[in-house]
């Protein structure tokens, strides 16, 4: 890599997971954990929630983007490089991509987690079945 390319870095959350995403002028590839992405995420759903920020800004042959993840499952992990990739976008051109990311939704991470257990209870709301006899 030379030294006056621009690396725009930014991190993604979702649920457990973790994304470190760095973005740098390219021709479009993407690289999780050192893989290609059809080869790291096999599923076609969890694909296109990755490519949705560059979509959705028309830069999908733009920027190649490498990205580290950690923790969670395979749909935390989609989402939170969707979340990593909008953000770094963001750092690359504020005032072009910013507008149509937020409108979107793919800058506000999803804060939704597993809920706790409960005592008493088999999981967080499961309880055993009732008997009235």
């Amino acid at each position: 890599m030379s030294k006056n390319t621009t690396v725009y870095a930014a991190t993604g959350r979702r649920k457990q997971s973790i994304a470190r995403v760095r973005l740098m002028p390219g021709n479009g590839d993407i690289i999780i954990n050192d893989k290609p992405l059809d080869e790291y995420l096999p599923i076609d759903t969890m694909k296109y929630i990755v490519r949705q920020p560059l979509n959705a800004v028309g830069a999908t042959t733009l920027f190649t983007i490498k990205v580290n993840v950690k923790g969670g499952g395979v749909a935390g992990q989609a989402g939170a490089i969707r979340h990593g990739i909008a953000r770094a976008l963001v750092l690359a051109d504020e005032e072009q991509y910013k507008a149509i990311l937020k409108s979107e939704g793919f800058l506000t991470r999803d804060s939704r987690v597993k809920e706790r257990k409960k005592p008493g209870l088999k999981k967080a709301r499961k309880a055993s079945q009732f008997s009235k006899r």
